[in-house]
């Protein structure tokens, strides 16, 4: 049985965070084991499943976040009247490239898109999409490039593992869904 003071707890604490709360952060701000807080975690995941209201609570980044249900974006996004930043399909390709073959430098950025892409990359540095993970130990010392926890926020994957496969994408852009 789950104490219902952890669970309340937890969720009052995922409801303020701006960011996806990971299990050790939270079990370094409680006084709260692992494996309680993991189930206080699960359990109310189930309680928002099971209600099925505007919110669940997912595992994404590699944290824990109450996020507003999926099937009500055009809803929130009328009424906040919000424009999305939007990428150019260079932005996307480039971000793709990265995300399937990270860790990546720019020079095998530039084979596989056959095109410069330094100001694109510039630009997914500035969104935070990207990051320097340093440099490679290699003659000119290129940068290296990798995603951020808030690309997986904003793609809503909890790891790279969860991106589409090859196979999965030609699937999607056989069917018209791409």
């Amino acid at each position: 049985m789950i104490n219902s003071d952890i669970k309340n707890i937890i969720e009052s604490i995922l409801f303020v965070a701006e960011k996806p709360l990971a299990v050790a952060t939270l079990k370094n701000t409680l006084d709260f084991s692992t494996k309680e807080i993991r189930e206080a975690l699960k359990a109310l995941a189930d309680e928002y499943n099971a209600r099925g209201g505007g919110f669940h609570l997912c595992e994404v980044a590699g944290g824990w976040q109450i996020r507003s249900r999926p099937e009500y974006r055009q809803h929130i996004i009328r009424m906040i009247q919000a424009n999305p930043r939007r990428l150019s399909k260079a932005a996307l390709e480039t971000l793709s490239i990265v995300a399937w073959n990270e860790p990546v430098i720019r020079s095998e950025i530039e084979k596989i898109r056959g095109v410069d892409s330094g100001g694109v990359l510039r630009l997914l540095l500035d969104r935070k999409l990207i990051r320097i993970l340093g440099r490679r130990e290699i003659p000119g010392r290129p940068m290296i490039y990798a995603t951020t926890k808030f690309f997986l926020e904003v793609f809503d994957l909890n790891t790279l593992k969860d991106l589409p496969t090859l196979k999965e994408v030609e699937k999607l852009e056989k069917n018209g869904e791409l």
